[in-house]
């Protein structure tokens, strides 16, 4: 019997086919990346204010703002990785997930002197929460896997 070549199955290969790649992802909506990137902005802005103020911690709205900026603009993204004095903490939490020994004592240092400054100036009902929040982050940096700076050479 003659077999049609439009219906007529492959022939079987020894080797498995390799499986197929995975297709890239659709670019976002435009409304989409909109927000991600001022979420980015805002958060951005938000970590500046936390050089200035205690309370504030500057490298979480950094991450953060790193996060918003990869979902909403490669560009503002590889900017926010290649500057000078804000890339660094973002790439090392990207290939360790850990914090510095120093910024962790540091935080904890600043968050402690904004928790005693709420309870001096905050009413008292209203001081607890300065209190929760820098516990809730304190104990969550204590989790945090710590890097140790290399030894300096001799």
């Amino acid at each position: 019997m003659p077999v049609d070549p439009q219906t007529a199955a492959p022939p079987k290969s020894p080797m498995p086919r390799p499986m197929p790649r995975p297709l890239p992802r659709p670019p976002r909506p435009i409304w989409q990346r909109t927000l991600w990137c001022a979420a980015g902005v805002l958060a951005l802005v938000a970590g500046a204010v936390g050089i200035v103020l205690p309370l504030l911690p500057t490298v979480p709205f950094v991450l953060l703002a790193a996060f918003c900026f990869s979902r909403g603009s490669t560009r503002l993204e590889a900017w926010l990785l290649a500057h000078r004095h804000l890339g660094p903490p973002i790439r090392n939490w990207r290939s360790h997930r850990a914090m510095p020994l120093r910024a962790k004592q540091l935080a904890w240092l600043m968050m402690s002197i904004s928790c005693v400054a709420a309870a001096l100036l905050l009413p008292p009902h209203w001081a607890a929460v300065p209190v929760l929040c820098c516990a809730a982050v304190a104990y969550w940096m204590w989790r945090l896997p710590t890097t140790v700076p290399p030894p300096p050479p001799a």
